[in-house]
């Protein structure tokens, strides 16, 4: 489904679903999502939770129609594919269905076998994410993963045998990387892809073991420089061969880009399951955003005292509505339409724009703005930050 600037995917009652499954087997050292090692974990109490929250949100938005579901983690191929297919199941119960709706289920290839991707087909999945991160044995090891290049192109085959549709990640500007070995890296990466890519940038986050590493001086990242012509190797070798970059981190043949993030990026709205998951929701013409319990033993035991586990869920006011309409659409390659700002927000683009702060971002050929909307340049999604927070502070 090509990113249509007009139109959400399922009318005004579209909506997303993001299921958080927080749970992995080893804890990579750049990760700062909310992500847990447990030796066991109770299957049947988890389904039975995850149902519980899932009729209280549906509850909350009556009538609406389901584009896209995620079960994202953590490692949500650790679920027993019986709980994938009863979320999927009550997901359908509760709300309707897009017809082409899309279902996506993040794996990592040490918790991949053909038994389980056939189930997780039968259960509703029709997409799989595969964190592979690294084609190169030393770069995984580097990384923390689990996994070595043989498990990893094992996993992609099952994949690309199992499914329609599949992506998988890579991580790069890691310390010592040229652009010479991420490029023979990426155009093998190509060679095994289906229809997307996610090419993330190594950053280093606060509280990872990362970030105490890179301090006492036990690694160093790529100079600036350096990381934008990596940059724009990526977006070139991928140009060629067919996966532009849609968004600062994904690639995809035209119209198969990822709807369920689409939704993020064009400010559309979400329900979010699952210890520490975030939502967007608009109930009574106001966007809330919630988020529930990171905690997973938290959240498992709120939701069975109180059928949901929400810690925050506070109206957004029409400033910071603006903002965040801005920071996500500005994500995509095709930027922000003029339709959907004003679906979001109610507003022209140019009442929302400060012209002081906006004519030198377009002077500089960083922005440019249109009849389509308001959308960055090749530069300019070099420096996306730095834009932001000139236009935006």
């Amino acid at each position: 489904m090509p990113i249509d600037d007009n139109n959400d995917g399922a009318g005004d009652d579209a909506l997303a679903l993001y299921v958080h499954w927080p749970f992995c087997l080893s804890r990579c050292p750049y990760c700062d999502f909310n992500a847990h090692v447990r030796e066991t974990i109770d299957q049947t109490r988890w389904r039975d939770a995850l149902l519980t929250e899932l009729a209280y949100w549906a509850d909350q938005t009556p009538g609406r129609a389901l584009t896209s579901i995620f079960f994202g983690g953590g490692t949500p191929s650790l679920m027993d594919p019986a709980t994938v297919g009863a979320v999927i199941n009550s997901a359908a119960k509760h709300w309707s269905f897009a017809d082409d709706i899309e279902i996506t289920l993040e794996a990592n290839p040490t918790s991949i076998e053909a038994a389980k991707f056939a189930d997780l087909k039968a259960a509703g999945v029709n997409r799989v994410s595969i964190g592979v991160q690294a084609l190169d044995n030393d770069a995984l090891k580097f990384l923390g993963r689990g996994h070595d290049r043989d498990q990893a192109l094992a996993a992609l085959k099952l994949a690309e045998k199992t499914f329609s549709r599949f992506s998988f990640d890579l991580i790069y500007a890691r310390p010592g990387q040229t652009s010479g070995s991420w490029s023979k890296e990426l155009q093998e990466a190509l060679g095994l892809a289906g229809d997307h890519l996610s090419l993330y940038q190594l950053t280093i986050e606060k509280g990872t073991p990362f970030y105490a590493e890179e301090r006492a001086g036990e690694f160093v990242l790529p100079e600036e420089d350096n990381a934008a012509e990596l940059f724009n190797v990526t977006q070139e070798i991928c140009d060629r061969h067919g996966l532009p970059a849609y968004e600062i981190s994904n690639h995809a043949r035209p119209g198969s880009e990822c709807r369920h993030n689409i939704t993020y990026w064009q400010g559309g709205d979400y329900v979010g399951a699952g210890p520490g998951a975030h939502g967007r929701l608009t109930i009574n013409n106001t966007v809330y955003a919630t988020e529930q319990i990171p905690g997973p033993e938290n959240w498992l035991e709120e939701v069975e005292a109180s059928g949901h586990a929400t810690r925050n869920r506070a109206a957004i006011d029409a400033a910071a509505r603006v903002e965040e309409i801005f920071m996500m659409g500005l994500r995509l390659t095709s930027g922000l339409s003029r339709d959907v700002f004003w679906e979001r927000t109610g507003m022209e683009l140019e009442d929302a724009l400060e012209p002081r702060r906006l004519r030198p971002l377009l002077t500089a050929d960083y922005l440019i703005l249109d009849n389509r909307g308001l959308r960055a340049t090749a530069e300019g999604r070099l420096r996306l930050n730095a834009i932001l927070s000139t236009l935006l502070t």
